[in-house]
């Protein structure tokens, strides 16, 4: 039968179960050894009762007595060992701390209080047996007497062990509780810092996205205007001076975005708040920042300035445009500002062309080159490859479409589609 919950928990020598376990063997060895001596001493009175040796009633008690040994292991054992000796007149120690182990154990209350009536049952009979004799003629005295000693016996052991078990199983629940809460408290810690490294993660491609797209756009184009410039510096001085004028203007639009990016993250920060509400929180306020950057009512200056750096750039638009959400707006001016950037690197001198389509939900764009002049000097411009890599993260965050790759010409083709219902 399962034991009351001192003697579980914890097997470490210095945890606190373990010395609690240590100080309840010990406590229960006193409580046999007073037992055992107590049904020693009244096994005297048995043995000249039942007319045998005296040491061999003593030898008795002393066995019954050392049941109590046994009592949060087999606590029913023991409370019907101390039935069975109560006509002896013998274990009243041992009856009363078995009944209060007895109740204090999780043992069905059906059994409980089945043993605690035979226990009470017995008492009373044995009580009432033994005062009989001794007052005789006092009927009443002798069953009040014996209603008395029989529940003084029984009840208050059985009631303290009920509360001290509902106790015990009060306390194991809270710490459960607070274990479980615990637990829950780090497992939602973890969750939080985990939400809090993917939005800076998240918001620090963002960033890198928006740096590659304003400075490699500009950057090209300001490259090939000055390979222009060295070009017909000493041939064509007003070319040169409007390629030099070119430049200076890619410059300047290149440091105005840089500023205004710049000035979004130094952005006066809100109120402290902890540190990963703050790293979730970050997105959102960045991302509102980014709401009011290029759209596509500037793709004209966008091209018109490939066309200026010297590159045949035909647009084709399909459809009307109508109010797009900010984020579509600049995602399809990004894809096509970066598939133009790489034209200007890996494809100088091809003809290019923008196609444009304003369909019902979406807005799909595609930019193509043609295969590169055999004569045509190439810029020199370095690569990372981070702008496709850039344009397919933009286009797959919004759900949309994007394909880019070889075409049978022997150039390269860039395309996208964007949902646009919001």
């Amino acid at each position: 039968m399962t034991g009351t919950g001192e003697e579980r928990g914890g097997a470490g020598r210095d945890g606190p179960w373990w010395w609690e376990r240590r100080r309840a063997a010990l406590l229960d060895v006193g409580l046999a050894a007073v037992s055992a001596a107590e049904c020693g001493v009244e096994g005297v009175g048995f043995a000249r009762e039942a007319g045998i040796p005296v040491p061999l009633g003593v030898l008795f008690g002393i066995a019954v007595g050392s049941v109590l040994l046994l009592r949060r292991r087999w606590p029913i054992a023991v409370v019907l060992v101390g039935i069975a000796v109560s006509p002896a007149a013998m274990g009243f120690l041992l009856g009363v701390v078995g009944l209060y182990t007895l109740a204090a154990c999780e043992v069905p209350r059906r059994i409980t209080a089945t043993l605690t009536t035979m226990s009470l049952a017995g008492t009373f009979v044995v009580m009432y047996l033994r005062t009989r004799g001794d007052l005789e003629g006092d009927t009443t005295l002798v069953l009040v007497l014996s209603v008395f000693v029989a529940v003084a016996l029984t009840v208050p052991p059985v009631l303290l062990g009920l509360y001290i078990g509902a106790r015990r199983r009060l306390m194991e629940s809270l710490q459960e509780r607070a274990d479980s809460l615990e637990r829950e408290l780090s497992l939602l810690a973890d969750r939080a810092e985990e939400r809090a490294e993917w939005a800076r993660t998240e918001e620090r491609t963002r960033i890198a996205r928006e740096m590659h797209d304003v400075v490699a756009h500009r950057v090209s184009l300001m490259v090939v205007h000055a390979a222009a410039l060295q070009a017909v510096a000493a041939k064509d001085p007003v070319k040169a001076a409007r390629n030099a004028a070119l430049v200076g203007d890619m410059g300047r639009q290149a440091l105005t975005e840089l500023r205004e990016m710049l000035g979004v993250l130094r952005a006066e920060a809100p109120r402290p708040r902890p540190a990963a509400a703050a790293a979730v929180a970050a997105p959102v306020a960045l991302a509102g920042s980014f709401d009011d950057g290029p759209s596509l009512e500037g793709l004209e200056a966008l091209v018109g300035q490939s066309r200026a750096a010297g590159m045949a750039v035909e647009v084709l638009v399909d459809g009307e445009r109508s109010g797009y959400p900010a984020e579509v707006e600049q995602t399809a001016y990004r894809v096509v500002q970066e598939a133009l950037t790489n034209c200007h690197k890996h494809a100088p001198g091809a003809r290019v062309v923008v196609r444009l389509a304003h369909r019902e939900g979406e807005v799909a764009m595609q930019v193509q080159n043609g295969p590169c002049g055999a004569d045509v000097e190439q810029p020199g411009l370095p690569s990372g490859g981070n702008g496709l890599l850039g344009m397919r993260e933009r286009v797959l965050a919004l759900g949309g479409v994007f394909v880019s790759g070889p075409t049978e010409e022997g150039g390269f083709k860039v395309s996208a589609v964007l949902p646009t219902a919001r």
